[in-house]
């Protein structure tokens, strides 16, 4: 018994250790940059500027049956499989836009590649593009994603939209900024782009 209870301690040391490490490796990844303009409460209003991006596009509108085929397609893109087999440095958040009836997931690529020519991938099916610069009404919550806790991060949203007579101008889109193995400090958010004027 005492031997179970120290292997069992010794699995347990090193799992939290491998958490921690996670933990402070995902905080060393680089994020998708962007300005605070406004925050009220919840809510939090951001600019984005241009960033580079790769995208594939599923025929399915929840995360559930989305995020695993994207990633699968969009990982395989960074980690070689493009006409330089170049290894691309992951970056967060992961964007997911869902409609309902598809799903885009982008991956934004590195800064480094803003003077250099990105390599095209072997996949056809993920595209190279850069996104537009936007002001986004963003919302967080922590724990691991699914369709429901979305959809209840998309109402809230919409109703802080309606409380600051804000308009949406684009899809709800879901961001995760964590390995789906990593347990500790998980982060998620809902962002929209909106109609912004500086006040």
């Amino acid at each position: 018994m005492k031997v179970l209870l120290i292997i069992l301690g010794s699995l347990g040391l090193v799992f939290l250790i491998f958490q921690i490490y996670l933990y402070v490796s995902t905080a060393k990844v680089e994020n998708r940059p962007y300005d605070v303009v406004k925050n009220k409460g919840e809510l939090e209003i951001r600019f984005y500027p241009k960033v580079k991006m790769a995208q594939y596009t599923s025929q399915s509108g929840q995360y559930k049956t989305a995020s695993s085929n994207g990633f699968r397609k969009l990982a395989g893109y960074i980690f070689g499989k493009n006409e330089k087999s170049e290894s691309i440095a992951m970056t967060s958040p992961v964007q997911m836009d869902m409609d309902g009836k598809e799903t885009t997931m982008s991956f934004m690529m590195p800064s480094v590649y803003d003077s250099t020519e990105l390599p095209t991938p072997k996949d056809s099916s993920v595209k190279l593009v850069e996104s537009n610069e936007e002001y986004v009404a963003a919302i967080g919550f922590s724990g691991f994603a699914s369709d429901e806790l979305i959809e209840k991060y998309t109402k809230e949203l919409k109703d802080l939209l309606i409380e600051n007579n804000l308009t949406a101008t684009s899809n709800y889109r879901y961001l995760g900024y964590n390995p789906p193995y990593q347990l500790l400090g998980r982060k998620n958010e809902v962002v929209v782009q909106v109609t912004w004027e500086m006040q």
